[in-house]
């Protein structure tokens, strides 16, 4: 059976898809339980040390006492509670601890099942009565995985001298769930990427094979003339390559940036995400009301990120998806400047940053106002967040004859070498100096976008004085008739 260059098409580009998304998925699947592990073993440590310090402060003489933790403990089973964890349930304590001797020999198991024994045998005591930091995962139930519990140790120092160990373990089950429901969801995603892909090869196979029908049209429109008319065949040739070329390179840019938002999409939620599912896992535990508050902050705010990531994205593609601007006006660079460094000084009165404008003559130019009100107000928002407390950030407007450029000038640290040529890259971001976080790393591939949008050029580089000067260079609109 001999395929079509559609079909030829859409199997290739659907087969290689397809691969990439099975070794991305794959790729994600065997990361989703060890972070979860970290993430429980982590809370564990934190556990251990605090039991172990509560075993010491119980215990000044020397001798183990391990009176507390048993009462403390009966309570704590005892207990019943709801707490709804992202659509699971949680209604008991599943902690254990045991308090080994210096000898390793068990002195208190808050479940009563091992008192007496020697540990000695297991890893996270051993090491810990040596002073070093000790864990492992061991079944209940010899051969049956799932019985599997994490247990980490501490020490318990009394005047300079370990006098024992407090091993703290939690059944891998309880977040067995969390991993499961996660691998769903990251299954699910990538099936509905793939048939949202499938349909979008469709089409791409029918665009990417239009320019060889568009080749036939016109040898059929050449053989029904019935005379010869070189400027009538000439038209109608550059008609045809010019939609031919218009055509493909759309399919192709289609198909890179398919490529291109899987993987940088990915990369960049990942760490939100797992941000997520730390705070989450710790929120099961018992904790003071000021860490439960604070955990819950971490998780609003890393899905904040994720929104605006979300939503940066869809402008962006948006963008990227124009040929050309849907409508012009003429624009006021000035005025619009006015504007805008109005906005910016109000956003750096906090850190005393002020905003000074120089546009001595005003500049005209043809474009959409909004979208390169915008592209200025990320200029702005870039220079007040690399500036230092009390700087000023100086905009002006240079009106030469056939163009007209706007500077942005801040007194920040400047642009690194290694980051010279990555600036206008999707999802790249430097940490800002006075808080050390980072942006989506959208705002300067949006302004690159609106500007090239407008037939200019955008560029950021290290000023002469200091800081990072960034410009935007736009033709002006041409004069109007007299």
């Amino acid at each position: 059976m001999i395929l079509s260059k559609r079909n030829r098409i859409f199997i290739g580009i659907l087969l290689a898809y397809a691969l990439g998304v099975a070794a991305l998925m794959y790729r994600l699947l065997g990361d989703i339980d060890p972070r979860y592990r970290e993430s429980a073993e982590e809370s564990l440590v934190e556990t251990a040390y605090l039991l172990a310090n509560q075993v010491a402060h119980a215990s000044p003489d020397g001798a183990l006492n391990t009176a507390a933790l048993g009462p403390a403990f009966q309570n704590l089973y005892s207990q019943r509670f709801r707490a709804e964890i992202f659509g699971f349930v949680k209604t008991r304590v599943e902690l254990r601890a045991v308090v080994v001797d210096r000898r390793a020999r068990v002195i208190f198991d808050s479940q009563g099942r091992h008192l007496g024994e020697d540990y000695s045998q297991w890893r996270d005591v051993r090491l810990a009565l040596t002073g070093d930091y000790g864990a492992r995962t061991t079944p209940d139930i010899e051969g049956q995985a799932n019985s599997s519990v994490m247990y980490v140790a501490a020490p318990v120092w009394v005047d300079n001298e370990i006098i024992g160990a407090v091993s703290v373990g939690k059944p891998v089950e309880s977040f067995g769930q969390f991993v499961a429901a996660a691998r769903r969801k990251t299954i699910l995603v990538g099936v509905t990427s793939v048939g949202a892909v499938l349909v979008f090869v469709l089409i791409l196979s029918v665009w990417l094979t239009r320019p060889f029908g568009l080749v036939s049209d016109y040898v059929r429109f050449v053989r029904q003339q019935r005379s010869f008319s070189l400027p009538r065949l000439s038209r109608r040739a550059l008609g045809a390559v010019a939609a031919a070329y218009d055509e493909m390179r759309d399919a192709l840019s289609g198909r890179n940036y398919v490529a291109d938002y899987v993987q940088t999409l990915t990369h960049e939620v990942k760490s939100p995400l797992s941000a997520i599912r730390g705070a989450a896992e710790l929120l099961q535990e018992p904790m003071p009301e000021a860490d439960r508050q604070r955990f819950a902050a971490n998780i609003q705010r890393e899905t904040l990120r994720i929104q605006e990531l979300i939503d940066r994205m869809l402008e962006l593609t948006a963008l990227e998806t124009q040929r050309g601007l849907q409508r012009t006006e003429p624009v006021s660079l000035r005025a619009l400047l006015e504007e805008a460094c109005s906005s910016a000084q109000s956003a750096g009165a906090a850190r005393r940053v002020q905003v000074l404008l120089d546009a001595p003559a005003d500049a005209t130019v043809d474009g959409d106002r909004l979208l390169l009100r915008r592209a200025v107000a990320n200029l702005l928002d870039n220079a007040l967040d690399f500036s230092p407390e009390g700087a000023t950030v100086r905009v002006s407007l240079q009106a030469r004859r056939n163009s007209a450029e706007i500077l942005v000038q801040d007194e920040g640290p400047g642009i690194p070498d290694y980051a010279e040529d990555k600036v206008f890259e999707k999802f790249y971001s430097l940490p800002r100096p006075h808080n050390r976080k980072r942006s989506t790393g959208l705002g300067l591939p949006f302004v690159k976008e609106v500007v090239g949008l407008h037939d200019g050029k955008a560029s950021l580089r290290n000023g002469p004085a200091g800081g990072a000067l960034a410009s935007i260079n736009l033709p002006r609109s041409a004069p109007a008739p007299a």
